[in-house]
């Protein structure tokens, strides 16, 4: 075994590391029946981290009311 193989990370690390980049999620749930779609969903989230010193920009446009 090389060092990779046995390299163990913490579920915490793993989710730090995922966050950090930021993570996008697609994917399509249809229910049929009877080769008839009845239901259709499409979901798309993004999930990043939040940093405290990126200001938001949500403040800003209260500032401009």
């Amino acid at each position: 075994m090389t060092v990779i193989e046995r390299r163990e990370i913490a579920l915490v690390d793993l989710l730090d590391r995922l966050l950090a980049g930021g993570v996008v999620v697609a994917g399509d749930l249809t229910l049929r029946i009877a080769d008839v779609d009845l239901v259709r969903i499409d979901l798309k989230a993004l999930i990043s981290s939040v940093s405290a010193q990126v200001p938001s920009p949500f403040e800003v446009l209260e500032a401009r009311r």
